[in-house]
């Protein structure tokens, strides 16, 4: 009998955990450092179907840190580098592209409620907030990852409410604009690093290193998968 790509996991959550992440259905919303190595989780535990939200390009700066930014994906669209990836690792996969940036303008072109998850991996301060908002009137459980640039401390990442953040300046803004629309709870990704100001003369652009978004895009993953087979 031959492998399959689960036997490792099944020994771990079971064969129906396996089958209850087939049929679900994720919403992920940015492909840069954090939500393809987001997406990797996902589809490598079988995940059935991802839709997937960026309107951005590979580009060579992202190669440093983005798992979906080769040499031969420079210059696509990150959504279809996220596809063909999806496919090369789980061929039964089925993937939605939508190469779009998401935000308050456009977001009512989108039904969210057919979704069982929804993960926020988008830089856009206000993109985020309508992201949020929208889920929780569709009563889609959602989490969101908050700053990860200008860190180098992949270990002081945790998981918690946003009432409950300290140190992000991130989560401090996402803190009071969500107090203001009446959103009490979400739950979060977040680092309790300080962030470090970037070297050079361009301090606006964030900086960047290989390990930290990458860490934080599978923690956002793991959170998800968890969820769904616990339900």
């Amino acid at each position: 009998m031959g492998e399959n790509i689960f036997d490792r996991q099944n020994k771990l959550i079971g064969k129906d955990a396996t089958e209850k992440l087939r049929k679900s259905s994720v919403a992920l919303f940015g492909l840069g450092g954090v939500g393809g190595a987001a997406l990797e989780g996902l589809l490598r535990a079988g995940v059935g179907h991802v839709a997937v939200f960026d309107g951005d390009k590979v580009n060579p700066s992202n190669r440093n840190r983005q798992l979906l930014a080769t040499e031969q994906t420079t210059g696509a669209l990150k959504t279809s580098a996220a596809k063909q990836r999806a496919k090369s690792i789980n061929p039964d996969i089925v993937v939605s592209e939508f190469p779009v940036f998401y935000t308050p303008e456009n977001s009512g072109e989108f039904d969210l409620s057919q979704y069982d998850y929804i993960i926020d991996a988008i830089d856009m301060v206000s993109a985020k907030i309508e992201l949020i908002m929208r889920a929780d009137e569709c009563s889609v459980p959602i989490i969101s990852c908050m700053g990860t640039g200008n860190k180098l401390d992949a270990t002081a990442f945790e998981v918690s409410d946003i009432s409950k953040t300290s140190v992000c300046p991130l989560c401090r803004v996402m803190r009071r604009e969500l107090s203001k629309r009446g959103i009490k709870k979400l739950k979060v990704v977040y680092s309790k690093e300080a962030p470090r100001t970037p070297l050079g003369e361009d301090k606006r652009t964030p900086s960047s290193i290989s390990f930290v978004p990458n860490v934080a895009g599978l923690i956002l993953a793991g959170e998800v998968i968890k969820d769904i087979i616990r339900e």
